[in-house]
């Protein structure tokens, strides 16, 4: 009530060019207006009953009436337009953009007109969100004018790794409704588990639907078997086609679209296991990639296919198409011949291949693909769409192409990753990507030209489930996030500000929580590393430093500023992609000489690392630090010993010595454990 009351002020008696961003509205909508013709501000009073009229064919009435009752104001339904305490509902084909709407909260009541039924619908989700807002059902009067930006606004959901159930995925179609996202990508296949009945392959959901132990860390790093259904201690489960037919029914109802996928060519150990005649000739122990060189792998894709297409009426099929390893093939005699008699010089090639087929198979049944950008390696099918996972130029390069594109960059849209303080968060792949930076990101900015960003349709959260096992894990990590995600996908870039999304964000989460939900509890946040917010002032600041072999080669993905990181004054963050870090890997470690110009007094010398064992990051098990007037003679004044053990959560720790002594150069050197991974390292700090 305090932030209403200060906006009421700021209305009543000051500029009444009241932000969207300050409306008690997610995402923040295209225009605001509070003022009527006169110029007055005044207070809309929504504690009465409406007369609900809802001018809209049959097809979509019953759905509207439901959402608008959801909206908690008291409804009476009415068979024509009332003069006062009206909710009017309309079609009117002049307003603009499809999913756009209009509401009006006026003297008489409220009307909302939109050009179809799903635009209704989203000012329906606005009109509610008024009413959460506030419980004494009294806002300022208003006229929104809403419409998105991109059309394509969505989150992934894995049901591989864990099984969901039904309902859980109902609950979180419920927000994202709410949220005005309308696209639910469902990934159902992959290594860990197929999750989706296909009656002309019984094993996939018999056999390789179920494995031991429940948890994929255990199983993928076990012996990753499956088991039969029903045997004693398995852990797993599968959509029937009927209840897939009633979550695709029970998105719609909400103008969501599930977007099924089924991964091939890689990613699918699950159909090897359960049918091990698709696997290539030379037959090692595990195999992840179909056989393309057989020609059962299109019939057996093509036949899942048309039984995908069947329960789904989704435009696009995610096909996959990412991380295949590729390395079978170049052994397997069929497919050898395969890449002869089609003149395919490479592996990337195959794989193209298998997708241009899939494409024309699809194509054929007035359906399109949509996959992750490795499809675009061999040569891109005619009529694809590109998901840019890897970064955002597998999607520059293929809107560029004429291709359009659904951005989903790891470094903003990978939502598996801790969001707050590592080590106040269950587990999860590592790394750190807080609210603000998911709410930074911009699928086309200014800067992209608009002969590319025509083809960029949208974009999507992508939540991974290797290390979320429980439903309330997944929640936690999916909100609030993926209402950042919702806002870049629907508001205008110039209603974006941080400030006020994260306290509209609070109110929504707090509001999730009394629902029963689990999201991340978004007002105790703690924020990032502490020593990462300012700059640290020391003795070696600035000061040159020379790389020994072979850490020399410390890896480019992950060089930072390069050769000026460890004297540059920037201390890590929680997350080792945040280009303060600097990445180590291969048979070296850290050996580095740090030149102070001068004979210089020494009281410490110090340097940080992190672990994160999920991604291979460890602590050194042993530092050594030197020093040395002439740069010649070195006198070692620390050896470190750290016995390096596996553990869940992410930590960090300084390997530092202190005392007294004079040296112009410094020597530290960080030695790798038993474990074969990354050293990351931020800042050698010298007092």
């Amino acid at each position: 009530m305090k932030r209403f009351a200060a906006l009421l002020a700021v209305a009543l008696f000051g500029c009444v060019a009241l932000s969207a961003q300050q409306f008690d509205i997610t995402p923040a909508p295209a225009m605001v207006e509070v003022e009527d013709a006169d110029g007055r501000v005044t207070m809309f009073d929504a504690s009465r009953e409406f007369k609900l009229y809802i001018a809209v064919e049959c097809e979509d009435h019953e759905r509207l009436t439901d959402a608008a009752y959801a909206t908690g104001l008291d409804l009476k339904v009415v068979k024509k337009s009332a003069k006062r305490d009206y909710l009017n509902i309309v079609i009117d084909p002049s307003v603009e953009h499809g999913e756009g709407y209009i509401l009006e909260c006026a003297e008489g009541g409220i009307n909302i007109k939109a050009a179809t039924a799903a635009g209704v619908y989203y000012g329906l989700q606005s009109l509610r969100q008024l009413v959460e807002a506030h419980p004494n059902r009294e806002w300022l009067k208003c006229r929104i004018e809403d419409y998105p930006r991109f059309e394509y606004r969505g989150v992934l959901i894995d049901i591989s790794r864990h099984f969901r159930s039904v309902d859980f995925l109902k609950r979180q179609i419920d927000m994202m409704a709410r949220m005005k996202m309308n696209r639910l990508h469902l990934h159902l296949t992959d290594a860990a588990g197929w999750r989706l009945e296909i009656e002309s392959y019984p094993r996939l959901t018999s056999y390789a639907a179920w494995r031991t132990p429940h948890d994929w860390k255990g199983w993928w790093y076990g012996d990753r078997k499956f088991v039969e259904e029903g045997t004693e201690g398995a852990s797993g489960g599968y959509l029937t086609k009927a209840e897939a037919r009633e979550l695709v029914a029970y998105a719609a109802d909400r103008y969501i679209t599930i977007i099924p996928e089924i991964e091939m060519p890689g990613h699918s150990d699950e159909v090897l296991a359960a049918y091990p005649e698709l696997k290539c000739t030379h037959a090692p122990e595990r195999q992840g990639d179909l056989c393309i060189g057989k020609e059962a792998t299109f019939e057996m894709m093509q036949k899942i296919l048309d039984e995908v297409i069947e329960i789904f009426p989704s435009e696009y099929i995610h096909i996959g198409g990412d991380e295949a390893g590729k390395g079978d093939w170049k052994l397997c005699e069929d497919c050898q011949r395969r890449m002869h008699e089609e003149g395919l010089e490479s592996v990337d090639e195959l794989q193209s291949y298998m997708i241009h087929r899939m494409e024309e198979y699809l194509n054929a049944r007035g359906r399109q693909i949509i996959g992750w950008d490795e499809i675009l390696e061999g040569g891109l099918a005619p009529n694809a769409t590109v998901m840019s996972w890897r970064g955002e130029e597998g999607g520059l390069m293929a809107a560029e192409a004429g291709h359009k594109v659904v951005m989903s960059p790891h470094g903003y849209c990978y939502i598996d990753a801790p969001q707050d303080a590592p080590y106040s968060q269950p587990e999860s792949i590592g790394g750190y990507l807080p609210l603000e930076k998911v709410y930074s990101y911009d699928p086309a900015p200014a800067t992209m030209s608009e002969e590319v960003s025509k083809y960029i349709l949208g974009v999507q959260a992508n939540l991974w489930a290797e290390f979320i096992v429980e439903d309330s894990h997944y929640e936690h990590m999916l909100w609030p996030r993926a209402i950042a995600i919702a806002e870049i996908g629907w508001s205008q870039p110039k209603e974006k500000e941080f400030a006020h999304f994260r306290s509209r964000a609070v109110g929504i989460v707090d509001r999730m929580i009394e629902e029963g939900y689990s999201p991340f509890d978004l007002k105790n946040e703690i924020g990032n590393r502490p020593e990462s917010l300012e700059d640290v002032e020391h003795l070696a600041l600035g000061k040159s430093v020379t790389y020994l072999e072979p850490s020399r080669y410390y890896a480019p993905k992950y060089a930072a500023a390069w050769d000026a990181t460890l004297t540059d004054g920037k201390r890590g963050t929680w997350t080792y992609a945040d280009e303060r870090w600097q990445g180590f890997l291969g048979r070296g470690g850290v050996d580095v000489i740090i030149d102070m110009g001068e004979v210089t007094d020494i009281h410490s010398i110090s340097a940080d690392f992190m672990q994160i064992c999920g991604p291979g990051v460890f602590m050194p098990c042993l530092v050594e630090i030197a020093v040395s007037e002439d740069g010649e003679t070195y006198t070692k004044i620390a050896d470190i010993e750290y016995e390096v053990v596996l553990d869940e959560l992410p930590s960090f720790k300084s390997f530092g010595w202190e005392g007294s002594t004079k040296a112009r150069y410094i020597r530290y050197k960080a030695h790798r454990s038993k474990y074969t991974g990354f050293l990351f390292v931020d800042e050698i700090v010298v007092r």
